[in-house]
């Protein structure tokens, strides 16, 4: 037998289950962890076991990328144990780089679609990734039972993005198999009952099978074996990093070639091209959704490693005497940047236990790289400020409100693109945006995408009373979008948006048509300035807040920002007044929340974050400073 003979691990299946958000992933992995029997028959199962984070389950979307193993011996298996690592993978294309990271640990996708809402950017997003790596791709139309399912009309529109990206993808990779894609098995299910057939049922009704057997016959199917090269030496890529409070940190990767040992002596391929020789201290299998140490594992398999402390995603393991480092995963470049700093406004270091300090900000911003690799972080002119740079808004309001919680006071700047030079022009990122709304709202959301510099390339109406319109819009227009577009359909519309390149400048874009009302001195709110002023304006600070001059307590009705007292107090005489002051007509004030309050702030405002409050301030406190500067602005 020669060295080169390519050798299937028939026993096992590594396989990403990729879409938009809420359509159903994480809830169709419980189903098929339930079914395989990999909770315990005595445990409580949860709902959305996969999304682990406390933020993950509160905003109902997957953030990171997370693996567990599935034990199948039902009949597709011809009397065989089979392992199947899943990846859940998230579908929120800010999150990209965990996406990027995920495929390059499988052989196959299964793509879910909504059976009412269809493919959407996010969907498009993940599958093209999947094609450009050249992964079959499983479709399964998921929630065949909604009341307004329309699966014919999903099924053909998934059909034609596989064929539209097909043939957008023929230049980039001349070598892509144009039957094999359109050959797509497609699988019907309903995840949250845990049923799938392969026959189509009627708009609205449960799948004609009560397991998912369907499925797992068909991810056995049309999934490749991962195979490996006989007599070839070690070959293990790290695709994801975790902690464990005994391990440190730990490695989770994919074996390409050999075998890992624990207590091996392996050789560490780094990023900057140096090898250095390490010991595999702790070596893990998950087994489920927990991880169980493991002697050895071979090729095709997933584990993590332990006893690496400086190990980067992207890195490999490989043999010391002949060592063949992988490459390294690529991710999009980042398109929205902003700056984070330690809290320069005059209540900072009021919260007890809160870390204030600008080295503490630093560590925890370079912890943050290690595991996101979409992520960089760039000096600023300040010492105690960086510039950190993502794929979007989402993606860093998600880092700040982590680090909100770990207890970090920062001062937050207003989200801004990340532009480039191309031929000596200034080009700036677009993004590809589509938007489901019901017919009412359609002028309505033109008009704002029309202010945003957004143009429509696409329309078309279901006859169901809802349109979809996909525009091209700079990713600047996009900043503070989503509460004006909620605003403005009241709360009916869906909109998603996806990266598509760089395009010259568009020009100026208005965001906000009203003003702040800042607060001219520092105080506490009283009832009885808020009840003078009330009818000018909305409030965002209650009765007995704290508040600082420069810190913004409101939005104006009119364009332009206005100074007010907010601490004034009554004047009291030894006169009975005619009427006593009514405090039951007082409007209530708005609770913004970290995203709004970015969104919300202009580009001379800044968001102060503590681990109990969330202000809006002036990047210069003191109004006369404030005046001075607006005016050299003027003049420049």
């Amino acid at each position: 037998m020669s060295d080169t003979t390519i050798i299937a691990r028939e026993d096992l299946r590594n396989v990403a289950i990729v879409a938009h958000v809420d359509h159903g992933k994480t809830t169709l992995v419980n189903a098929m962890l339930q079914q395989t029997g990999a909770f315990d028959s005595h445990g409580e199962t949860e709902d959305r076991v996969m999304d682990s984070g406390e933020l993950e389950r509160e905003k109902g979307i997957t953030i990171l990328a997370k693996n567990t193993t599935v034990f199948y011996n039902g009949p597709a298996a011809n009397g065989h144990n089979m392992t199947m690592n899943i990846i859940d993978t998230p579908g929120h294309a800010d999150f990209g780089g965990e996406v990027e990271r995920g495929l390059s640990m499988v052989d196959g996708v299964v793509l879910l679609v909504d059976a009412s809402e269809g493919p959407l950017p996010q969907t498009r997003f993940v599958l093209r990734k999947a094609l450009v790596a050249n992964l079959p791709v499983i479709i399964v139309v998921n929630k065949t039972d909604r009341p307004d399912a329309r699966i014919d009309g999903v099924v053909s529109d998934s059909m034609d993005l596989l064929l539209g990206l097909a043939s957008d993808l023929a230049d980039e990779a001349p070598d892509l198999d144009l039957d094999k894609i359109l050959n797509v098995p497609i699988v019907f299910a309903s995840g949250k009952a845990g049923f799938a057939s392969v026959n189509q049922p009627a708009d609205g009704t449960m799948p004609d099978n009560e397991d998912l057997e369907p499925l797992f016959e068909t991810i056995i199917k049309h999934v490749p074996a991962p195979t490996y090269t006989e007599g070839e030496v070690l070959q293990a890529h790290v695709t994801n990093l975790d902690a464990s409070p005994f391990l440190g940190r730990l490695a989770l990767m994919r074996i390409f070639n050999g075998t890992l040992r624990k207590g091996q002596q392996v050789a560490w391929a780094r990023q900057d091209g140096e090898l250095k020789t390490v010991k595999i201290t702790e070596l893990l299998a998950t087994k489920g959704l927990t991880r169980v140490p493991a002697e050895s594992a071979g090729p095709g398999e997933i584990v993590a490693v332990a006893g690496i402390e400086d190990i980067m995603i992207g890195e490999t393991l490989t043999d010391i005497e002949n060592p063949k480092p992988l490459p390294l995963i690529t991710v999009d470049p980042p398109a929205i940047s902003m700056t984070i700093g330690i809290n320069t406004s005059p209540l900072a270091g009021k919260v007890k236990g809160a870390k204030v300090t600008a080295r503490q900000v630093k560590d925890r911003l370079d912890k943050e790289l290690i595991g996101n690799v979409s992520l960089n972080i760039l000096p600023t002119e300040r010492p105690d400020a960086w510039e950190v740079q993502g794929r979007g808004e989402l993606a860093l309001a998600i880092l700040v409100e982590q680090m909100r919680r770990e207890g970090f006071e920062l001062t937050v700047g207003k989200p801004q693109v990340v532009t480039k030079q191309i031929d000596g022009k200034l080009h700036e990122p677009m993004e590809h945006m589509t938007i489901d709304v019901p017919e009412e709202f359609l002028g309505a959301v033109t008009q704002l995408m029309a202010a945003r510099k957004g143009r429509m390339t696409n329309m078309a109406n279901h006859g169901t009373g809802w349109c979809r319109m996909e525009f091209m819009v700079p990713a600047r227009g996009l900043i503070g979008f989503r509460t004006r577009f909620l605003t403005d359909t009241r709360g009916a519309g869906i909109a998603a948006s996806l990266a598509e390149g760089y395009e010259p400048w568009a020009g100026p874009i208005e965001y906000r048509t009203n003003g702040s009302i800042v607060a001219d001195r520092s105080g506490v709110v009283t009832p009885f300035a808020m009840i003078k002023l009330q009818e000018r304006m909305s409030f965002f600070v209650a009765p007995t807040s704290e508040v600082y001059e420069g810190m913004i307590v409101g939005e104006n009705s009119r364009a332009d920002d206005m100074d007010v007292n907010i601490t004034r107090e009554k004047q009291l005489t030894n006169m009975r007044a005619a009427s006593s002051d009514t405090f039951e007509n007082m409007t209530p004030p708005r609770n913004l929340t970290l995203e709004e309050s970015l969104e919300f702030a202009r580009e001379d405002e800044c968001v102060e974050v503590t681990p109990e409050a969330i202000r809006i301030r002036k990047l210069i406190l003191n109004a006369g400073d404030r005046a001075k500067a607006n005016r050299a602005r003027a003049k420049s």
